[in-house]
């Protein structure tokens, strides 16, 4: 079986709010996700992180640290994404993104994310302690 290779970025503001994307195919009932994307040719995780972040949502961002591997498996396919830290250093919201998934970006509070209805429902729990782990 093929594997899927991708990036996520984690990333805070000073209210300690995390940095999501509203997306969805045009068939799909968009849901919230993290900024992420798969591992173009040549490009490491990092920078398929950086990239993603930047299409999706207009920031541009410095990777902090990794979080950890997400592994399991989705239409058929292995999938493993890699989740990042990281900062917001410059950039201000514009959806770029060339798939045409992204509907809207937004910056989400633990509250927020209590109720939000997301594209990986099993992040929510990771979600909730990343944007409380700082207060």
């Amino acid at each position: 079986m093929n594997t899927w290779y991708g990036s996520a970025a984690c990333c805070l503001n000073e209210n300690h709010q995390i940095l999501m994307v509203l997306q969805g195919k045009p068939d799909e009932e968009p849901k919230w996700s993290v900024p992420s994307g798969g591992l173009e040719k040549g490009e490491t995780l990092e920078d398929c992180c950086v990239r993603e972040v930047w299409e999706e949502t207009g920031y541009r961002v410095r990777i902090d640290q990794k979080l950890f591997e997400k592994r399991g498996q989705s239409y058929g396919w292995n999938v493993e994404v890699h989740y990042f830290q990281a900062t917001v250093v410059a950039g201000s919201a514009c959806i770029q993104d060339p798939d045409r998934l992204i509907h809207e970006i937004g910056w989400k509070s633990w509250n927020d994310i209590t109720t939000l209805s997301l594209a990986f429902p099993e992040d929510r729990e990771f979600l909730l302690q990343f944007t409380h782990r700082e207060v």
